[in-house]
């Protein structure tokens, strides 16, 4: 059955049964700051699983567009995709576990075909620890259905439950979430590989079974105390894989051997003159297919590629496939041709593709000619320093056994990449491909070293980084250590740490100083004694409470008196110019929670402040100055 054709009767399934079919959203999430991409159906619709009412009803379901960029270093195995369609319905206070569980088994033995003595189904066991109880009446349901109690199992938070931050002890306070029940199809032709274990199981990753629908039961939200309380509206929040359904109705294992990737990896075996069942190069045709695919999609809405945050996924996505392709002696200008294949499969459903097709072309033909023009200077140097390493260590290959080691280190990987703009991860996959090529001996780098040069290469990026900060002029202020994700984040904290001790302990609060590492913050203040515990608490609450509300942290330029004047805080022994940049946090200049004069940088939204402050110490520096380490956990 073809990807399109599981897509249309899973929409007409729902709509039969009263569902409103909504399009898709962006990949770029409207009022999310606490992501860079939409990787899920309910991402866009978090608001009505809180309890606002969706304007198309209590029951809706789509096709949603997903992008995960944590899969990136997955794929090649015969799984996984970066992007990837969901298939959701939901209901907003509606139905329950006994009518999705029904539907969905509906839905694949009947719509699909898919023999029922294929599936498994997996529940959550429970959760002492936050007294959360085991999913027993899922289980029940499962029974009533036909599923057989051997093809029924039980598997804690980390596997069956779900929430945006994940298991219980990571959701910050207001997160909803809850228990779920996976479907997975069990391949019976392909043998269990006792190297992930004795027996095989659902969530086994031998590869003998395969996730194709997660039914989440979402009735629980984190509390400030650290337990849950039930949700106003009990709410089902289901996710299938397109891409999988559409695998398993054919019962084939390779996702890439679908319809939606017949065409390039049909154009790829023409272009290359080689198989893709061939094991050597089967990693880089699907590699090749999924990063331009999802290149193709980001573009279309929006994202350019670039050196910081979502443009940085763009861009390493077009160049780990131009580098795939030139593992599949596949050369220049073949990057817009794969996207192609791709645009003539989906113009029809997605209609961005068209209205922006243009930008995409121009787009993968520009970061192909830049990468290219350092890729072949990148490669060869690298080539040539394995070669004299080896040369040097074992002159004599055509006899002697080659080294299993090769001393490349993170700092090779830095300098590659400062000369030839060569990711460190793509410098990588070549310096192995290259060492394995020198013997079948050679077996790939253990992921302790792998990890070890990464961490290498971080280090010398760090040092580069501090030295460009150094010449910057001051650039970043505030008392950061540095501008990593984790400091902004304090860094932000501590505009919420500064209004609140001034709404418990008084105006005469003032800032005295402040010092922000990724692990810690330290704040300086006004104040003539030690807090008590009920004082600490208010603070820690009020501070919660603002990340809870998910509040805009903004920025505005003003002259220096107007800022004054709109009661923004400031250091009175700091000297600031005729105008300055006041960071805000709430909906308004007005009516905003917290407002100061600040350099930044700052996150967008108080929901990425992901964690629980907690006020770790507070202490005398000086006579009247008090200093509090604060950390979110």
């Amino acid at each position: 059955m073809t990807s399109s054709e599981v897509r249309q009767k899973y929409l007409d399934f729902f709509k039969f049964r009263g569902h409103a079919v909504v399009p898709s959203a962006s990949l770029v999430p409207e009022n999310d700051p606490t992501t860079l991409f939409t990787g899920s159906g309910m991402q866009p619709i978090l608001p009505y699983l809180l309890g606002a009412p969706h304007p198309a009803g209590m029951r809706i379901a789509n096709a949603q567009k997903c992008f995960r960029a944590e899969d990136i270093d997955e794929i090649g195995d015969n799984r996984h995709t970066t992007f990837f369609e969901m298939l959701g319905n939901w209901s907003f206070g509606d139905y329950w576990k006994e009518e999705q569980l029904a539907w969905f088994f509906e839905f694949l033995t009947n719509e699909i075909r898919i023999p029922a003595e294929k599936l498994w189904v997996t529940c959550f066991e429970g959760d002492a620890k936050f007294n959360l109880p085991k999913d027993e009446e899922s289980a029940e349901i499962w029974r009533k259905i036909g599923i057989p109690e051997s093809h029924i199992y039980f598997y804690p938070a980390k596997k069956n439950w779900w929430s945006r931050a994940g298991i219980p002890e990571n959701m910050p306070v207001g997160e909803p979430g809850g228990p779920d029940s996976e479907v997975f199809y069990e391949f019976t032709h392909v043998e269990h590989d006792p190297k992930f274990g004795a027996e095989c199981h659902p969530n086994c990753d031998c590869g003998r079974f395969l996730e194709i629908g997660n039914s989440v039961f979402m009735e629980y939200k984190k509390t400030a105390s650290g337990g849950f309380e039930k949700l106003k509206q009990r709410n089902v929040d289901f996710g299938g894989g397109l891409e999988r359904i559409a695998a398993v109705s054919e019962n084939k294992e390779d996702i890439f051997s679908i319809d939606d990737f017949s065409s390039a990896i049909g154009l790829l075996k023409e272009k290359s003159a080689k198989k893709y069942s061939d094991s050597y190069h089967t990693k880089s045709f699907r590699i090749v297919a999924d990063h331009i695919r999802a290149a193709m999609f980001m573009i279309a809405d929006g994202v350019e590629p670039s050196n910081t945050e979502r443009g940085y996924f763009v861009r390493r996505l077009i160049r780990r496939a131009i580098l795939h392709l030139d593992r599949l002696g596949i050369k220049e200008n073949s990057v817009v041709d794969v996207a192609q294949s791709f645009h003539t499969i989906y113009r029809m459903k997605y209609s961005e593709l068209d209205s922006r097709w243009n930008i995409i072309v121009g787009t993968l033909k520009d970061e192909e000619k830049k990468f290219r023009s350092g890729l072949h200077s990148g490669f060869k140097e690298l080539t040539a320093r394995i070669r004299e390493l080896v040369g040097r260590i074992q002159p004599k290959l055509y006899y002697q056994t080659v080294p299993t080691f090769i001393e490349i280190t993170g700092k090779d990987l830095f300098d590659f990449y400062a000369s030839h703009g060569l990711p460190a991860e793509l410098a990588l996959e070549e310096i192995e491909r290259i060492r394995m090529g020198y013997s079948e001996k050679i077996g790939p780098f253990s992921d302790s070293k792998k990890k070890k040069m990464l961490d290498e290469f971080a280090t010398e990026m760090q040092k580069h980084q501090e030295i460009s900060r150094r010449g910057a002029d001051k650039k970043f202020k505030g008392g950061l250590a540095d501008t990593s994700e984790k400091s902004i984040h304090y860094h932000t904290a501590t505009h919420l740490l500064n209004e609140a001790l001034r709404r418990v302990l008084g105006n005469h609060v003032e800032q005295r100083g402040s010092n922000i590492t990724p692990e810690r913050l330290r704040f300086d203040f006004s104040h003539p004694q030690k807090m008590t515990d009920e004082e600490r608490k208010k603070v820690e609450d009020i501070v919660n409470q603002k990340i809870a509300e998910k509040l805009p942290v903004q920025k505005i330029i003003l002259p220096k008196e107007k800022a004054i004047q709109s009661g923004a805080r400031h250091m009175f022994n700091e000297k600031y110019g005729n105008e300055v940049s006041v960071y805000f946090v709430g909906n308004s200049l007005e009516t905003a929670f917290s407002k100061e004069f600040c350099g930044g940088p700052h996150v967008s939204n108080t929901a990425e402040l992901n964690g629980t402050f907690k006020i770790q110490k507070e202490e005398a520096v000086s006579q009247g100055v008090r200093r509090i380490k604060a950390a979110l956990i």
